[in-house]
């Protein structure tokens, strides 16, 4: 058994080199208390990132609307090589004791994946943090602080990485995503 998962292990790499590894399971953070999906509702822009191979544009948005079947239609927007790029998924509360622990799928073929709101005031900052073990021998790290605008500042984001920290999230390979010239059409 070890020795396939030491043969396995090296072919996983190519699949996670746009992300962000780390030993050992996925920490356990703790997310928006009392979180009201019907007030995260509607657009985000992403301000700063951990990488993610998903995500290799600019002005990337993030727009959440209810379904009538309850269900959260998530709408990604991202400019890539100069061209507009759509990704839509599904997002859905998996556990109504923890609201704040969405799952998010942009696959009828995929699970859903973890989609963790760790804070918010719905009005202005989100950090949100999505972690995948691999064999519980390592995990892959996503995390984003999210705004109403498209800038945040300086300080808010030093304040968000802290709280990402405090949760035992490493935040140094961070970057903050282009939004300049955003509002112009391509």
């Amino acid at each position: 058994m070890k020795a396939g998962i030491v043969f396995l292990t090296p072919l996983l790499f190519p699949l996670v080199s746009a992300q962000v590894f780390r030993w050992g399971p996925c920490p356990t953070p703790m997310v928006q208390p009392n979180f009201e999906l019907d007030k995260y509702l509607g657009k985000w822009y992403e301000i700063e990132k951990l990488p993610a191979s998903f995500e290799k544009g600019k002005c990337i948005e993030a727009n959440y609307m209810l379904r009538p079947d309850k269900t959260v239609q998530v709408l990604n927007i991202q400019t890539y090589k100069g061209k507009i790029r759509k990704a839509e998924g599904t997002a859905i509360i998996q556990d109504i004791k923890e609201p704040a622990k969405l799952g998010v799928s942009f696959s009828y073929f995929t699970p859903y994946a973890p989609y963790w709101i760790l804070s918010t005031d719905y009005n202005s900052i989100s950090l949100v943090y999505s972690c995948t073990d691999v064999l519980r021998l390592f995990h892959v790290d996503y995390a984003w602080i999210l705004s109403r605008s498209r800038f945040l500042p300086a300080g808010a984001i030093y304040h968000a990485k802290e709280i990402f920290s405090r949760d035992n999230i490493d935040v140094s390979k961070m970057f903050a995503t282009d939004q300049q010239g955003c509002d112009n059409p391509i």
